[in-house]
């Protein structure tokens, strides 16, 4: 008979791992679940490890001493991820509240989210629903999270809210990475293209300047050649303060980023990026579709936990991550609210293409809003997957030839020179 191996936790909280013989995986949980456990990981001994997980031993788990735990800072959407799931798993397997935010406080390795667990556990003790505990860390846990678990209180499938909240954590998690993946190996390429070029500017270009200005060449120079030196003694010149040049360059271009970056975030200066963001060529196109995916999943996720459609259009359009986007799920807000179709502001709003409005469209009418929703969310994730695929196989043959056309002229610009001495001095 096959063995498990499992980490599971007793009446009091307390983590214990060990094997268990069963036929399946789902026969050996409900054999911890009998014997008064509650399973946190079963995993079939030989086709994988149960994840590490510290003061997790045969037996009954040691006291241990980690980091001071404190609240009202931030963490990393994929530590809050892990926690949703690992409170939903709880939950579904028959602990308590009180006692899975316990269990999860002793394990949490995170010295921010350790101290947050502890404070939503005492004000749970202290008679507050979990949605109000909630809300008052709302760096950690925003509107979403709040209202979306405060349905679930009401409705009482606090379980099954998790779950779909900690689905849509992963798939919101996974096409963040997908947008961030196309950007990262251009800015790596260009980073490279521009240390190449400042280190040959400023230290093997004026060796060949003071080369041939020692041959007595500097007349003859080509004009490839002229520009390159006389940029790198502009980068080389001594300014202000007897700083060189090249320094005020990239004190200029970070001054540039940082005045960027706070007009950014003014009202009318971040209206103007992220309008430009949604016109960008190839870029713009994914930004509109993550939008797009990021708008569906939200707006279907509210509505199937049975949080009312006017709050939940709220709640999208706070979390949109656009402010063009925004204005348009506030349109259609203003249409819900005075009874009409979310359809037609939708169609104004030149945000959102024929085919999602089509789909709206036909849940609306049929009442199956959400799950249209949720079914473009999943059309629109495959969608920025394979743009972003398609982007990166035109951006590095694209980014190798620019790096070779920089470094190559450069390079043309040192040797065009010395080649039209040697073939002088041959036909001497």
């Amino acid at each position: 008979m096959p063995q498990f191996q499992f980490t599971a936790a007793d009446a009091k909280g307390e983590q214990m791992s060990g094997t268990i013989e069963s036929t399946s995986e789902a026969e050996a949980i409900q054999q911890l679940r009998s014997q008064g456990y509650y399973p946190l990981q079963v995993v079939e001994a030989g086709k994988g490890k149960l994840a590490a997980k510290k003061g997790a031993k045969k037996g009954k788990a040691p006291a241990k001493k980690g980091p001071k735990a404190t609240t009202g800072g931030r963490i990393k959407p994929k530590i809050l991820m892990i926690f949703t799931r690992q409170l939903a798993t709880l939950i579904d397997s028959g602990l308590p509240l009180l006692r899975g935010l316990t269990v999860l406080a002793k394990q949490e390795p995170n010295p921010v989210l350790k101290g947050t667990i502890g404070a939503l556990a005492d004000s749970v003790q202290s008679g507050s629903t979990f949605s109000e505990a909630l809300a008052q860390h709302p760096k950690i846990f925003n509107k979403l999270y709040v209202n979306m678990v405060k349905a679930g209180e009401l409705g009482g499938v606090l379980e099954v809210v998790l779950v779909r909240l900690a689905e849509y954590q992963e798939k919101a998690h996974k096409l963040k990475n997908k947008i961030v993946s196309a950007m990262v190996y251009p800015v790596i390429v260009m980073f490279i293209a521009v240390a190449i070029l400042v280190f040959l500017m400023l230290f093997i270009v004026p060796k060949f300047e003071t080369m041939f200005a020692e041959l007595g060449k500097d007349a003859e120079l080509p004009m490839i050649s002229q520009i390159v030196f006389g940029t790198s003694k502009f980068f080389l010149k001594p300014s202000i303060w007897i700083i060189p040049n090249i320094v005020w360059v990239f004190i200029a271009f970070g001054l540039i980023g940082f005045l960027m970056n706070m007009w950014g975030k003014t009202k009318k200066g971040r209206r103007i990026i992220d309008s430009l963001k949604l016109k960008l060529p190839i870029f713009g196109d994914i930004q509109r579709k993550s939008a797009i995916a990021r708008f569906s999943r939200t707006l279907g996720t509210l509505v199937t936990s049975g949080v009312p459609i006017l709050q939940a259009l709220n709640i999208t359009r706070d979390t949109a991550g656009n402010v063009v986007v925004s204005d348009a799920i506030e349109k259609v807000h203003e249409a819900v609210k005075e009874g009409e179709s979310i359809v037609s502001p939708m169609q104004t709003s030149n945000i959102f293409p024929s085919m999602v409005i089509s789909m709206v469209d036909v849940g609306e009418e049929t009442g199956q809003l959400p799950e249209m929703l949720l079914k473009v969310a999943d059309v629109y994730d495959d969608e920025v997957d394979n743009a972003v695929t398609a982007l990166t196989s035109i951006l590095e043959p694209i980014m190798i030839v620019v790096l070779a056309l920089v470094v190559g002229a450069v390079v043309f610009a040192l040797f065009l020179p010395l080649i039209k001495i040697i073939s002088e001095m041959g036909n001497m």
